[in-house]
């Protein structure tokens, strides 16, 4: 399964849908009412605002009477992240809910045809306990689909809560790899990829580059160690060398100017910046909460190397400066009904909602087993901007898609790369990317 997609043609192909929803939508508000529709109160909703809901919002979307409600809900826990070196990195209240309301907005350009009508209910949790508590009241109101920006512990005791209901969840946020392999549930569907994906696709790429040899500087919380430990099975997998291992221990008190030197070697004495070692091309920072990767190599203590992993070139679902496949015009629109630029983390909710929207439109009219059922089967294909067809991992539940490679301005490249292939599905080059189906602990 190959990249190569011609820009004219997906340029043509995204023009001439927007340009079929915009005639679809004026034909729709043109409409006449139904006779008696004027004495319906369902018939406010045509030109009217959903009311938010106690405890959360709900997304502005027009409704119209006698169409199927496909209610989405989108539940985000609230944790207390330390402040991340730069102020840019901190992310905007709506980061996900924004992506998540493009998506629903796509799927009633459509679905009005089917008879179908998607809303978004957003909620917000501090504790596992309050999830819990959102999840059950977002399930009694008739949310079947639940899109969870949430911890991994959370994600597991949401699923457990929903073993035998008519509940899917959508992962848009946790990159852990446990959530693909033990601890695995056939209701997560994971849009996030986890972190061999990410670390995978990195390292496809700097060895393509014949850049082998990392410095590898990592933080102490439990995601930057399994970050690191991400990385370095990426190196063993596709040929790389870890010339040195060092560890950034933030000093409590210590002057935000002091951050960023690279922590001196094993060997080196008192004082020095770089023990004897091997040279390195690149450096490799596992820092996931932006506390000092952004600052090296900048601020002394290492040779001057470009920087990857989590800051400087990194993997992601998406990036503003994406301009393939069709992405030009999904920037554009977003930044023109947000304010600001479309994130990752937004990227992965519209692609939960879209995913809901393609298969209800599949299965118009279906109960939620043939829906559920359909998502995780090998019908679903849906486009993000990625130049090809994507779907679920039958196997794990993980979204295919390829992995951007890019800086915080441009994309340089896109994972999987060429020359790296695989016995199990080698028709599907994002399966070089994360765990396998052979490699796979995951026994839904």
């Amino acid at each position: 399964m190959g990249l190569a997609v011609n820009d004219d043609e997906a340029m043509a192909s995204a023009s001439f849908f927007k340009i079929i929803g915009l005639g679809l939508l004026a034909g729709l508000l043109l409409t006449p009412l139904p006779t008696g529709a004027a004495d319906d109160p369902a018939a406010e909703d045509i030109l009217s605002f959903t009311k938010p809901r106690e405890g959360g919002f709900t997304v502005p979307i027009q409704q119209a009477p006698g169409l199927r409600p496909v209610p989405i809900g989108y539940l985000r826990e609230i944790v207390d992240k330390p402040r991340p070196a730069s102020r840019l990195d901190v992310e905007p209240e709506d980061a996900g809910i924004a992506g998540a309301k493009m998506g629903i907005e796509e799927n009633n350009a459509g679905g009005r045809l089917l008879g179908d009508y998607y809303s978004l209910d957003a909620v917000t949790a501090q504790s596992p306990e309050e999830a819990l508590e959102a999840a059950q009241k977002l399930l009694d109101s008739g949310h079947n689909y639940i899109v969870v920006d949430a911890s991994a512990d959370t994600l597991i005791k949401l699923s457990d809560w929903a073993k035998g209901k008519d509940v899917l969840f959508f992962n848009v946020r946790a990159t852990d790899v446990s959530l693909r392999q033990e601890n695995c549930r056939a209701n997560i569907m994971h849009v996030v990829p986890d972190r061999f994906m990410l670390a995978d696709a990195l390292a496809q790429y700097l060895v393509t580059k014949d850049w082998t040899h990392w410095l590898l500087v990592h933080g102490s919380t439990p995601g930057d160690l399994a970050y690191a430990d991400a990385i370095k099975r990426a190196a063993g997998r596709f040929g790389a060398h870890i010339v040195d291992t060092r560890e950034y221990k933030d000093i409590s008190g210590g002057r935000r100017d002091d951050i960023g030197t690279i922590p001196p070697g094993k060997q080196a004495g008192l004082g020095a910046a770089l023990a004897a070692a091997p040279d390195y091309q690149i450096i490799i920072v596992a820092d996931e909460e932006q506390q000092f990767g952004p600052f090296m190599p900048y601020r002394g203590g290492g040779d001057a190397r470009p920087v990857a992993g989590t800051t400087g070139l990194i993997a992601t679902t998406w990036s503003p400066g994406h301009e393939k496949w069709g992405a030009t015009q999904a920037n554009n629109n977003f930044e023109k009904d947000f304010n600001r630029l479309m994130l990752p983390i937004d990227h992965q909710a519209y692609i939960a909602t879209r995913t809901v929207g393609e298969a209800v439109s599949r299965n118009s009219g279906a109960d939620f087993a043939t829906v559920d059922a359909f998502i995780h089967g090998p019908d679903l294909q849906l486009a993000p901007f990625k130049g090809i067809k994507q779907q679920y991992r039958p196997w794990d539940g993980q979204f295919r898609q390829p992995i951007l490679i890019a800086t915080e301005k441009v994309p340089v490249s896109v994972s999987p790369q060429k020359g790296f292939p695989h016995a199990s599905h080698p028709e599907i080059e994002v399966d070089t990317l994360g765990i396998d189906e052979p490699e796979s602990r995951c026994k839904m």
